[in-house]
């Protein structure tokens, strides 16, 4: 029943003009026809991986989480019927509306809708990304990551960890919880901020070039209020990125060079030094925003500390296995 993969999310939002302009010109997805008021975009040999559905409040519509095989969405729906959530079997219009042979729903416990499926349609024709760019880190490692705020950090850990079976990669206490979580090698598919609050915070699309990245930075930097989080490097994940602000008032993750871990052999652990090793002020927060204080202070402990990610390390035995298996 395991979840393997991140394969898309939904958006709900009404700015449609504003999620293509963004979506393309900025992130370099590929906008396809959805024959409908949405907009669909595509980031690899995936019919789609993001999907703006065109109404609703300005949020997180839903997760669409991968499994193997019929027989593992099946083992999925009876767990957690077993465990008292509510679990909708969906027919052929709902897997046709979102290129995939099955599909289930159900809500995490902050009301969060989560979709599991099976067997994604792949396009026949070749990505053509919205500006040049190498290219996404995707395939086996999936979409990339969501960060969501969590009012009950316990409920939604028990939920994801024990019942979803996610693993946990690494957290950090101060100044707010935050947890991680794997389902493949990528560091974190999923993650939870303990702010009290509920909705999206973040998702994240990974590069295959920095230069993607800082191409990115400067597009970004043009558009109102287009730097969210300035450029920074992260401390448990290693990733280098900026986030930006969406036209739906949370955050995309835009980055490279995320080290990739061993799901078999993994410990989780806590971490001490903070979100960043450099960079990622919070630009979006006042000046004398207490949060934005706190994370610059820890910045500056961690530089004082001499604390240093180590650098991607292409030729890994594991990376290698996760390309070739591409």
């Amino acid at each position: 029943m395991s979840i393997t993969s991140l394969g898309y999310i939904g958006i709900n939002s009404r700015q449609l003009s504003d999620w293509d302009g963004f979506a393309t010109d900025l992130l370099g997805m590929q906008k396809v026809d959805g024959g409908g008021s949405m907009g669909l975009y595509r980031m690899d040999d995936r019919k789609q991986r993001l999907i703006v559905t065109g109404e609703g409040e300005e949020n997180l519509a839903f997760m669409g989480w991968e499994v193997d095989s019929p027989a593992h969405l099946d083992s999925l729906a009876s767990r957690l019927e077993n465990a008292g959530v509510a679990v909708t079997q969906h027919g052929v219009s709902l897997a046709d509306q979102r290129h995939v042979a099955r599909l289930i729903s159900f809500e995490d416990p902050d009301g969060n809708r989560l979709e599991a499926f099976c067997g994604p349609e792949i396009a026949k024709d070749p990505f053509l990304s919205g500006r040049p760019i190498s290219g996404f880190k995707t395939g086996s490692l999936g979409m990339g990551h969501v960060v969501l705020h969590v009012a009950n950090v316990q409920g939604i850990l028990q939920f994801y960890r024990d019942l979803l079976g996610f693993k946990v990669t690494d957290y950090g206490l101060t100044p707010y919880p935050l947890y991680f979580f794997h389902v493949n090698g990528r560091h974190h598919s999923f993650a939870m901020v303990g702010s009290g609050r509920k909705g999206v915070h973040h998702f994240m699309v990974e590069l295959l070039q920095l230069d993607d990245v800082g191409q990115g930075y400067d597009i970004a930097k043009q558009r109102d209020e287009g730097i969210a989080y300035s450029l920074g490097r992260h401390s448990n994940d290693h990733m280098m990125s900026f986030y930006t602000n969406t036209p739906s008032n949370f955050f995309v993750e835009y980055g490279w060079g995320a080290q990739v871990v061993d799901p078999a052999t993994w410990e989780p652990f806590e971490t001490t030094e903070g979100p960043s090793t450099w960079g990622h002020e919070r630009l979006h927060l006042p000046e004398d925003n207490a949060v934005r204080i706190k994370m610059r202070d820890m910045r500056h402990q961690t530089a004082r500390d001499g604390f240093r990610a180590p650098d991607p390390q292409p030729n890994c035995a594991w990376l290698d296995s996760v390309v070739r298996a591409e």
